[in-house]
Parts: structure tokens; sequence; C-alpha cells
């Protein structure tokens, strides 16, 4: 990270933006991440990172094996500026990396030996995987998970639309997490990392302005 640079940039903010900052980026966490998975609808996609962006979610992962797509910006409402999006080939690379950042892998299904959602253990960093909108999960992801979980159902209807389903779960654990007395925050250089990405994306024609900087200091 060019510090002067985020310096230089930041004096194109307002004082108001640049505490605005500052008060999301504390409750923001990585304790929770998303992660879609060849999720056929884009203004799905779309809608769970929104959702992320409302409750504070940080990352969210996609994985685009069979429907390569681009945000819907009408349905994201923003939300892209602020979420950092991953994208993965496959669901077991997906898997593999984010275990090796310890999460633990979470696939959300309405099966019989999956965890109500009031029950789930919410201190314990977790992965939410959800599926495509007929199939769910894929099998992939089901025998590499190391948990399941299900929202209580008291219809006939054994499904939610996945957004929806997403904006519940993430309303529940994140809410708990919040009461529970473990070490949910971002890290101070992931907020000034962050804070950095959302200062450029703030500001218009950022590049030329950029590149104006560095042509100052090379005189």
């Amino acid at each position: 990270m060019d510090l002067p640079l985020f310096e230089y940039l930041q004096t194109y903010l307002t004082e108001r933006r640049k505490e605005l900052f500052k008060e999301i980026l504390d409750k923001r966490t990585r304790h929770f991440t998303v992660v879609t998975e060849d999720v056929y609808q884009l203004h799905n996609t779309s809608a769970v990172m929104r959702s992320c962006d409302v409750f504070g979610i940080q990352d969210l992962h996609v994985i685009e094996e069979r429907f390569g797509k681009r945000v819907d910006k009408e349905i994201a409402m923003g939300a892209q500026k602020w979420v950092d999006i991953y994208r993965h080939q496959n669901s077991l690379d997906c898997v593999k990396s984010l275990r090796a950042k310890g999460y633990q892998i979470i696939a959300t299904t309405p099966h019989d030996n999956s965890t109500l959602l009031h029950e789930f253990d919410v201190t314990k960093k977790s992965a939410f995987f959800f599926g495509t909108e007929k199939l769910g999960v894929s099998e992939e992801v089901m025998q590499q998970a190391d948990g399941f979980l299900k929202i209580p159902m008291y219809g006939f209807t054994e499904s939610l639309n996945i957004s929806v389903s997403a904006a519940i779960i993430l309303q529940e654990v994140v809410t708990r997490m919040r009461i529970e007395k473990i070490a949910w925050q971002l890290s101070e250089e992931e907020k000034l990392a962050i804070e950095f990405q959302w200062t450029q994306r703030s500001i218009k024609s950022v590049d030329k302005i950029k590149e104006r900087f560095y042509n100052q200091k090379k005189v």
C-alpha cells in the first residue's frame, strides 16, 4: 500500500465520508464469509452481495464453474464498491482456499441432519455455502462440508430463494456473533487496506489523479 498516495487521495473526500468509512470499518467482519455456487439467476448473487454489505460481511466468494456472470449493479445497489468479491473456477479450489484461511465449511441445506439456525455455534470462523436455485449445494461441497445448516420452516415449501436465505442466516449469525466475546473485528491493517480501496472507488477519474500524483513526485 502506498501511504502517501492514500493520504493524497483522501483530500478528495469530504470529512463526513472519511468518518463514515471508519464507522463502517469498525463494524466489518471476516469472521464469517459467504459463498455462492453456480447461481444461475444473476440478480440472486447481486442481492446476496447487498446483504453482505448490510450485515457487515466484507468478503463474498463466487464459484463460476458453469455460469460466469457479471454483477447486476441495479440489484447490488452499489454494494460492489464496498464488498470484496473473490471468484473461483470450481468448488474444490474455493473450499481449499477458505480452509487455508481458517474457515470451517458450512453447507446450507434443508436436510434433516442439518443444524437449526438458532442452534448454530457462531464462535467458529465459518464460510456459508449457498447452492443453485434448483439443486442446492453441490455434492462436492456436501462431501467436503464440516457442518450443515438450515432455517426452520413450518409450511409446505422446504426451501427459500437463495438471496432470502442468505439474508436470514446473516442477520441471525451476525447479531449473535457481536454478543459473543470473540475477536470478530478486522485488524487495523485490514481496515487500512480496505479504506484505501474504498477511497479509490469513491473518486471519479481516480486513475488520472493517481497518474498526476506520481508525475508530481518525479519533478
